[in-house]
């Protein structure tokens, strides 16, 4: 980049690397936009020559970014967040706000909060467009670069920088094919039994079959699959048990008959995990109030 050319930089080229780098798509970029498609490749023509960069190449029929595209995607989204707090004044207006928030959530976490926090966000603040990516297991760069702007899980990477506070709390129960075999009722039923649970890569497992092992309580894992959605698919028709999060029979085992752990399980709490560089924030505290606000109706099972 040459002395002259930095000061052609303004909020629409960060927002235009941000939707490109997003949808993966000159045209989704463009209808996120709002503009045509010629725009934004005008638009990019010009980005590109401010940063000495091609910042996205043809792979196959689509494009992929660029090292540097990338490096420079977590820059813009922090530069715009600034700008839109420099252009905040007075009360926060959700109304006006105009951004796209990404949450990190595993599937059992996105399914029963953010359907609901999706349709209030529509209502309140309609200029925000929600992107929810896998959480796995929280890494403390997913925050700090801000990749995303809060996480949902129950284990908090621990960091000075990091903030969390507790949602809510499930308790475990052991799901299975109540056509094909009995409950569990003893613990040696149980241990008898072969097993099914998550493992999240790289090769993590969850903090339930941790503790059990811990404990001395060696189960035998027949199964092990990258999320809970897979598990409905493995225990039907078959005798396999998946011990996991009760509140999945709500919806993703929902089905699959269920009954208590007849071995000591922990209750597994869920925490709402972020950056101390939002604490602050107007935005980001009315976010985080209406993700609060959706999770005793979630817990109750009605509308929020």
């Amino acid at each position: 980049m040459n002395q002259s050319d930095w000061s052609a930089l303004d909020a629409r080229l960060l927002q235009l690397l941000v939707a490109v780098l997003e949808t993966g798509s000159i045209t989704a970029a463009a209808q996120r936009l709002g503009v045509t498609q010629s725009a934004v490749s005008h638009q990019l023509d010009k980005l590109r020559a401010i940063v000495g960069d091609p910042l996205f190449v043809k792979s196959g029929r689509g494009i992929v970014a660029t090292a540097r595209a990338e490096e420079l995607g977590s820059q813009a989204r922090a530069l715009l967040r600034q700008l839109q707090q420099f252009a905040q004044s007075g009360e926060f207006d959700p109304g006006r706000w105009r951004t796209t928030l990404t949450i990190a959530a595993n599937d059992f976490q996105r399914d029963l909060l953010l359907p609901a926090l999706a349709a209030r966000l529509r209502q309140r603040a309609p200029g925000v467009a929600l992107r929810i990516i896998p959480s796995a297991v929280p890494q403390l760069d997913m925050l700090r670069s801000d990749d995303c702007q809060l996480v949902i899980s129950p284990r908090p990477p621990e960091g000075s920088d990091i903030v969390q506070k507790r949602l809510f709390e499930d308790s475990y129960r052991v799901f299975y094919d109540a056509a094909v075999r009995a409950a569990p009722l003893t613990q040696a039923d149980y241990l008898a039994a072969d097993h099914a649970t998550v493992v999240y890569e790289p090769r993590r497992s969850l903090d339930l079959d941790q503790h059990l092992s811990a404990k001395g309580i060696h189960r035998r894992f027949a199964l092990m699959v990258p999320s809970f959605g897979a598990l409905p698919a493995f225990v039907r028709g078959t005798a396999l048990l998946a011990t996991a999060p009760g509140l999945l029979a709500r919806y993703t085992l929902q089905g699959l008959a269920s009954c208590p752990p007849p071995v000591p399980c922990p209750r597994m709490p869920m925490y709402l995990i972020w950056h101390v560089r939002y604490q602050q924030d107007a935005a980001h505290r009315w976010l985080r109030g209406q993700m609060e606000a959706v999770v005793a109706p979630a817990l109750a099972g009605t509308a929020a």
